[in-house]
């Protein structure tokens, strides 16, 4: 894959940077979505940030092949610590890891007062985006946009937030689906929903014939089942 050619999943979170911003790429996978961005004229520069030495040299490689060094920072670090005060950062991405772990990327950038709250957050949690919704609910950000999109197989899920000086919570539904996706209701969301319902439906079969007392997970599912049908209907 060169530069040029983005995932689908990485073309939709490059058409959700606002114009002109300052980028902050966090497990930035080979600097691909920077360097498309720069490219393309979208932003006027970025920091690349890699914890692991490899995707970091990796990123580093394109950077340098694509004479980009005076645009793009490939910075080797932990999540948001790569990003220091006179950056000016206004949006950061964090995609292709899971829900929980974006979280904690996130927390920890806020403990460490990486987080200016000015910066705009696109995130694409591969699993578990109920728990980043939750986070963010809990740290007053508010939920701007949301797409969902298949690629090879798998459905991923983009959340765009920007923080609020309140809290506006979100029902349990809305934290489970996306208050976006669920009033969009795209084909790509009801096939996710309808293939996670029949999983479910199979887990409460296996379980209903355990030889042991199965009745609270049954019931914990059940309440998912009941929400999943609720907004597929």
């Amino acid at each position: 894959m060169d530069y040029q050619q983005l995932s689908n999943r990485l073309e939709a979170v490059a058409n959700l940077v606002p114009q002109d911003s300052f980028l902050a790429d966090i497990g930035s996978d080979h600097a691909y979505l920077p360097a498309h961005l720069i490219l393309n004229n979208q932003i006027t520069g970025a920091i690349a940030g890699e914890v692991v030495k490899g995707p970091y040299e990796s990123a580093k490689k394109l950077v340098n092949d694509l004479l980009l060094t005076d645009k793009i920072d490939v910075r080797l670090g932990d999540g948001l610590e790569v990003i220091k005060p006179y950056d000016n950062v206004s949006a950061i991405t964090i995609c292709g890891m899971g829900g929980t772990l974006i979280r904690d990327i996130l927390e920890r950038g806020k403990n460490k007062n990486r987080l200016t709250r000015k910066e705009l957050l696109i995130l694409q949690p591969n699993v578990g985006s109920h728990v980043l919704r939750h986070w963010l609910v809990e740290n007053h950000y508010i939920i701007q946009d949301e797409k969902i999109l298949s690629e090879n197989d798998k459905t991923y899920e983009i959340i765009v937030a920007e923080a609020s000086d309140r809290k506006v919570e979100l029902t349990e539904s809305e934290e489970l689906f996306g208050p976006v996706l669920m009033k969009e209701s795209s084909d790509v969301f009801k096939a996710k929903w309808q293939f996670e319902l029949e999983q479910y439906e199979r887990v409460i079969n296996q379980l209903s014939q355990s030889k042991t007392n199965q009745d609270e997970k049954i019931a914990q599912i059940n309440h998912q089942c009941d929400l999943i049908k609720e907004v597929l209907s």
